[in-house]
């Protein structure tokens, strides 16, 4: 499977060219009562076990590209990934957990591994850090190391590094009662990973 799913060079130059135009949003570290707010959202979402998402994706490891769509489905810690191309509409699916992850639906016999970034680096060849990936896209830190935030004129997070990762928040659904992000954008050189969440899902979600 890997490199079937490829972006096409004309897509790759336009978004880098994009990227050298925007401005620099302003960031700082953070009002005492935006990191409560913070503290709140995570203490909230970090104890929901139970939630999913719809995206579109964009995975790199600096000379080959992927896209698609991704849903996703979190039950504590298990979870189920399913990709599809944007084209031919063929999809893999990444079932995971404490116990590790299997991928199937790649035209061959299942691929196992010791957990899900394991089995994508053999699959894609992206380094995806899907534990942590699975805070950062709720705009929540991960549990265990340090993390340093900035946060950005709507209050809310701009930016994470953790892990040797930087996350990027672009936008968010800040109407929710406990706002969740729209566009996440994670990278560590020469990776990067990027979601546009269309929707939000889970009975306990905000």
């Amino acid at each position: 499977m890997r490199g079937r799913i490829r972006l096409a060079p004309a897509v790759v130059l336009a978004g880098l060219l994009l990227a050298a135009c925007a401005p620099v949003p302003v960031r700082h570290p953070g009002t005492t009562a935006q990191l409560a707010a913070q503290a709140t959202r995570e203490g909230t979402l970090g104890a929901q076990v139970d939630w999913g998402l719809h995206a579109r994706f964009a995975a790199s490891d600096g000379r080959h590209g992927g896209s698609g769509s991704l849903d996703w489905s979190q039950h504590g810690e298990r979870f189920q990934f399913t990709l599809r191309a944007p084209i031919t509409g063929k999809s893999v699916q990444l079932d995971g957990g404490p116990n590790g992850a299997v991928l199937t639906g790649a035209g061959r016999g299942p691929l196992a591994g010791r957990n899900a970034g394991e089995v994508l680096r053999a699959e894609f060849g992206w380094s995806v850090p899907v534990a942590d990936l699975a805070w950062w896209v709720r705009g929540l830190r991960a549990p265990g190391t340090s993390a340093i935030l900035t946060f950005g004129a709507n209050g809310l997070p701009a930016t994470l590094d953790q892990d040797g990762w930087h996350v990027e928040y672009r936008d968010w659904y800040a109407e929710r009662s406990l706002p969740l992000p729209r566009k996440v954008y994670a990278s560590r050189d020469p990776y990067s990973v990027r979601l546009s969440i269309e929707q939000w899902e889970g009975a306990g979600l905000p």
